[in-house]
């Protein structure tokens, strides 16, 4: 595997296809998205198993044929990167479906493992002296030592940067692009009855916003009739200095809620779009305790982000299942977008880039 903390790819616009894009993420990375696949107890010994089964197999066909359908090269994007690695692409499939097949695992699976594999906090605000997203990507254990960089040129002009998951479409993180658009993601709890069968997969839906050329685009690849689970899309308008949160359901729901100088917390509930959802304790405790810290500076919000008082329930998390990954700062006025290595109490840099 690779050695360096965040390892990246950068691809020319000389790339002729999505699949050829795919294959060269996938042929870079190999090691990294074998070891993934192969460590990742919940795909492996709960995942795989129902995606054999003929219920299993049911839901995967029709997963993969609305979002085939949908987003062609997206796709096709996919099977380059499951063709360049070596691994089976049911594997790299299932990677990018978890929250869409959760939900329909058998009860004897542990559901709430598969849903909860990742969670997230955001801090977000735009006021005369701040213009921020900061955001801790928390995940399962299982993803420590399988994520990249992911920077990408087109043909015709224009380029992405993403944070990806070994075997993932970029991005189910954070990314942003040469239009001035960037967003950070939270996972959200929808019920079992709030979820379409085999509707719009929400990986597709975040490779999408990376080609959007303006925040209006944005809320159009977002705001979709027939998608399968929902999601919280913090969305950044570097150019016009402008942040949004948009909370999205099932069966063409979206709410969209302007930032503005109040610092505005999300975890992975549900805040403002009326939905039947699940009680994830860990994110009203994190909820609960962002509440009570101050947040009027960017070393107040770093600090928030780190903070571990809850040893339960932390929002800076440390294991034994969720960690957090990194921590990120998306600055408007300063455009730039800086990764943190470590707690972010620290102040630890450890990679900025122009966000321009």
């Amino acid at each position: 595997m690779d050695g360096e903390w965040l390892p990246s790819i950068e691809i020319g616009p000389s790339c002729n296809s999505p699949y050829e894009l795919g294959f060269l993420i996938g042929q870079r990375f190999a090691p990294m998205i074998k070891s993934r696949v192969s460590t990742d107890k919940i795909l492996q010994q709960q995942m795989l198993p129902f995606a054999l089964s003929a219920g299993g197999n049911s839901l995967i066909e029709a997963l993969s044929t609305t979002n085939r359908n949908k987003y062609p090269k997206y796709w096709d994007e996919l099977r380059g990167t499951a063709d360049g690695s070596g691994v089976p692409f049911l594997q790299v499939l299932l990677l990018n479906f978890r929250k869409e097949i959760a939900h329909f695992l058998p009860k004897k699976m542990s559901t709430s493992e598969v849903g909860n594999a990742e969670e997230c906090s955001d801090v977000l605000v735009v006021n005369s002296s701040m213009a921020l997203v900061v955001h801790n990507e928390d995940a399962n254990v299982s993803v420590l030592g399988h994520v990249y960089l992911v920077k990408a040129s087109r043909q015709g002009g224009g380029s992405f940067t993403a944070y990806t998951y070994a075997g993932e479409l970029p991005s189910c993180a954070f990314g942003f692009n040469s239009h001035g658009v960037g967003f950070t993601l939270n996972a959200v709890p929808p019920k079992k009855e709030e979820v379409e069968v085999g509707g719009i997969g929400r990986n597709f839906i975040s490779r999408d916003l990376l080609e959007a050329v303006s925040i209006e685009h944005a809320l159009q690849c977002i705001h979709l009739p027939n998608i399968s689970v929902g999601h919280s899309y913090n969305l950044i308008d570097l150019r016009k200095r402008r942040l949004l949160n948009v909370e999205t359901a099932s069966k063409n729901r979206i709410s969209v809620l302007e930032i503005g100088s109040n610092p505005f917390f999300h975890a992975n509930m549900y805040m403002h779009l009326q939905i039947s959802q699940e009680n994830d304790v860990n994110s009203i405790c994190r909820q609960k305790r962002a509440a009570a810290i101050p947040k009027s500076s960017q070393k107040e919000i770093l600090s928030l982000l780190g903070d571990t008082s809850d040893e339960n329930y932390p929002i800076y998390m440390h294991g034994p299942t969720l960690c957090t990954l990194c921590t990120i700062v998306f600055d408007l006025d300063e455009k730039t977008l800086s990764i943190y290595n470590g707690n972010p109490k620290s102040e630890n840099v450890a990679l900025t880039f122009p966000f321009t």
